[in-house]
């Protein structure tokens, strides 16, 4: 099979919350307080997991940390979903004007993940 991925994704444990939701158009979504858990991270995007149902293309904000002195603070949006045994359901999402130059912060991450 093709690999078809923009970047690697690497194997995280966090947990978020997602507070708002909003789209481009000015439309939003408040108190939504959908916990979620991130399964995986990229250069791209994030792939996470919540029982909430969260609706595609809307966007909202993230503070990640990836165990260094460094928190991205960024605009995910939300671009997939797909339902999973019980109530949860897992999302994919991609990073939305990420500058080129916070790739360090991956690359020291996946650094420090192949190490151990």
């Amino acid at each position: 099979m093709i690999e078809r991925r923009k970047a690697k994704r690497m194997p995280v444990t966090l947990s978020l919350s997602i507070t708002n939701l909003y789209k481009q158009d000015n439309v939003l979504v408040s108190n939504i307080n959908a916990p979620i858990e991130v399964m995986d991270i990229s250069r791209t995007g994030i792939g996470f997991k919540s029982e909430s149902v969260l609706p595609m293309g809307y966007y909202f904000n993230a503070s990640i940390n990836l165990g260094n002195k460094d928190t991205l603070h960024c605009v995910v949006k939300i671009v997939r979903s797909q339902p999973l045994d019980g109530r949860m359901t897992m999302y994919g999402s991609e990073f939305v004007g990420m500058a080129d130059v916070l790739s360090y912060i991956f690359e020291d991450y996946d650094s420090r993940i192949s190490k151990e």
